[in-house]
Order: C-alpha cells, then sequence, then structure tokens
C-alpha cells in the first residue's frame, strides 16, 4: 500500500512520542485531508456555473422540495446549518441574480415564499447533472464494494454525532 503524507506525520509522532497511540490522528486526518480534496472538485463543478456552494445549497433545496419549488425561509434554514442572517444574504444574492424571487405567502401574508425563477431552475437543473457526474467521477477511485463498505462505516460514525 502506498504511503501517504498522513503516514509521514504519524512516523514522527511514532518516533517522538512512542507513548501515544497516534492511530485516531490517522483517521481523522485523512478525513480532514479527503475532505479539503473533495471540497475543492466539488466547488469547481459549481464555479464554472457561477455559482458557489452555498448558493448551490439554496437552489439545490427549492429544487429537491418538489413543485411548484417554493419553501419559506425558515424551511429552508432547517435544510442547512446557517444563521438566518446568512439565510438572508443567500437569499438577496440569488435574488439579485435572478434566480429566485420572494413571494407573499398565499397562507400568511405577513410572511414570504423563497421560489425558484424559471432561470434558477435550469441552473439547478444543469448544475446538478454536472455535480452527480463529478461525484461519480470522484468515487470511481473505490472499486464498489469498498465504496458500499466505506459509505456504511461513515454513516455509522455520522450517526453517533447526528
Amino acid at each position: 500500500m502506498d504511503e501517504d503524507h498522513v503516514d509521514r506525520i504519524l512516523a514522527q509522532w511514532r518516533r517522538e512520542r512512542p507513548d501515544l497511540d497516534v492511530a485516531p490522528m490517522g483517521l481523522l486526518g485523512r478525513l480532514a485531508r479527503l475532505s479539503t480534496y473533495l471540497g475543492r472538485e466539488v466547488e469547481k463543478t459549481f464555479l464554472e456555473r457561477g455559482l458557489s456552494s452555498a448558493s448551490f445549497d439554496v437552489l439545490a433545496a427549492l429544487r429537491r422540495s418538489g413543485k411548484p419549488y417554493r419553501l419559506s425561509p425558515g424551511d429552508l434554514l432547517t435544510t442547512m446549518m446557517i444563521t438566518s442572517g446568512t439565510m438572508t444574504n443567500r437569499i438577496d444574492q440569488l435574488e439579485k441574480a435572478g434566480l429566485v424571487e420572494r413571494l407573499t405567502n398565499p397562507q400568511d401574508r405577513r410572511s414570504v415564499l423563497i421560489a425558484l425563477r424559471p432561470e434558477g431552475l435550469d441552473l439547478v437543473e444543469r448544475t446538478v447533472t454536472a455535480h452527480v457526474a463529478n461525484q461519480h467521477r470522484l468515487t470511481e477511485l473505490i472499486d464498489p464494494e469498498e465504496r458500499a463498505a466505506l459509505d456504511a462505516v461513515l454513516r455509522k460514525y455520522l450517526a453517533a454525532f447526528e
């Protein structure tokens, strides 16, 4: 098996502090480094279409909600781990770009719904198609059985925190 950057760090710690079990450092270090690499690759897909991952998240949440592709700002907030001020800023930017619009909520005229405009729907459709293709490219580096096993382990690990 090829040595990676984390192996070199672990070897240094083992040499300098043989009294410590640094195995968890390897797992967490690899997860962190992979997250950085994968994040950069994913972000490229969005940037090529004039989006950030933050703006894609909003458009994708609206698209996933189904027709008529409208959600309240509160419902959008529940799909993302951000503050209401950050959400307002994201919506403002997407509205300026002509991708979403604020509509009066017909059930409660004191509130608004955020709706995908046709331009936003078209952009999110094209972007999610490219995003999924990119995700396939990135995960094809691992054979299908290993991918399934890794997914199962990560699901269990993540569930412990959630």
